[in-house]
């Protein structure tokens, strides 16, 4: 019984680090979601959804750079975002006609304190306050370590700002490598927050099945920021495209310390045993204090289940062995 119960568990806690999200529509938070038609894009008033520089809206897509050189552009929600615990789905297309490492430079998704702040980071601004995920296509460092197109997070206080030239490594939370570029099929990225806790995940398979790129606990952001997207070409080029937002409200319950305090004046920031800054000299470019992330509980759990199961196994031949040889002395 007791092994059943634990494998019960086992898969249970399996099913919820390998399917981020539920995709509740009930959840599904309009006022922060862009969705095809994008009737809610413009400069009028009542527009929930502001642009800039190169993009173009059309029915089936948000075009924030063309395939052409030394283009920026970007994308910004208007309304200011207060929900503690969310989950944002990006349906994003990168295509153009460049070869192997001869196309750039990719896009970013942002949760900041500003918006429509132009920059040289993938379009925006390399000093901001909040949250940014990286979805970089041209290796600037060309160390041989990582390879491109990669995936990264960077929690910032205003005070660290990206290093475009080195690939952002001596700031990343973590990130992965992940070939998204020229796919006939959709692909996705989600970005889950919630109880402090960052989790990246990916779709780009055409599997309907959400892989882990980065797990990362200890991280405070603030409400009434907003969310964005925004990209850029220099030398090399890309279409990237948006094809849709969707952000969901995650129903979690928090405690009457947590409600009654104000979600607004909170920095931004990530518990680590040393800073950011200590990173630098890490020729991985990965933080070596990180927690054990989903996919490692789950592999220790099931090696402490295999383990039970042989050790019933094995009882239960002795036990059969020793009835045996009882039974000779009848």
């Amino acid at each position: 019984e007791i092994t059943l119960l634990l494998l019960l568990w086992l898969l249970h806690f399996s099913s919820v680090y390998s399917d981020i999200t539920d995709g509740n529509a009930e959840h599904l938070k309009r006022e922060h979601s862009l969705i095809k038609p994008y009737q809610g894009v413009g400069t009028s008033p009542s527009s929930q959804w502001d642009f800039w520089g190169s993009t173009l809206i059309t029915s089936q897509y948000v075009r924030l750079t063309p395939d052409e050189r030394s283009k920026q552009g970007s994308i910004w929600n208007t309304v200011p975002c207060y929900l503690k615990d969310w989950e944002m789905h990006v349906q994003f297309k990168i295509h153009g006609s460049g070869k192997k490492n001869l196309h750039g430079d990719g896009f970013a998704i942002w949760y900041t304190k500003d918006r429509l702040h132009h920059g040289t980071v993938f379009g925006s601004s390399a000093s901001f306050l909040g949250l940014a995920i990286f979805i970089d296509t041209y290796p600037n460092d060309e160390a041989p370590d990582r390879s491109f197109p990669y995936i990264s997070a960077m929690v910032n206080n205003g005070s660290l700002p990206y290093d475009h030239r080195k690939d952002g490594r001596s700031t990343e939370l973590g990130g992965c490598s992940v070939e998204v570029r020229n796919k006939d099929h959709d692909t996705y990225l989600a970005i889950r927050y919630s109880k402090g806790r960052l989790t990246i995940m990916v779709d780009v398979d055409d599997r309907n099945d959400w892989k882990e790129c980065i797990d990362f606990g200890g991280v405070r952001l603030p409400t009434g920021y907003y969310f964005g997207a925004s990209a850029a070409t220099g030398d090399l080029s890309d279409n990237h495209d948006i094809i849709s937002m969707k952000m969901y409200q995650l129903m979690v319950e928090h405690t009457p310390e947590e409600d009654n305090q104000d979600w607004t004046k909170i920095e931004p920031s990530v518990s680590l045993l040393k800073s950011p800054k200590d990173n630098i000299d890490d020729p991985t470019g990965n933080f070596r204090s990180t927690p054990l992330t989903g996919w490692k509980v789950f592999l220790l759990l099931l090696c402490a289940l295999l383990g039970i199961v042989v050790c019933a196994v094995v009882g239960a031949v002795v036990f059969q062995k020793r009835q045996e040889r009882n039974k000779r002395f009848y």
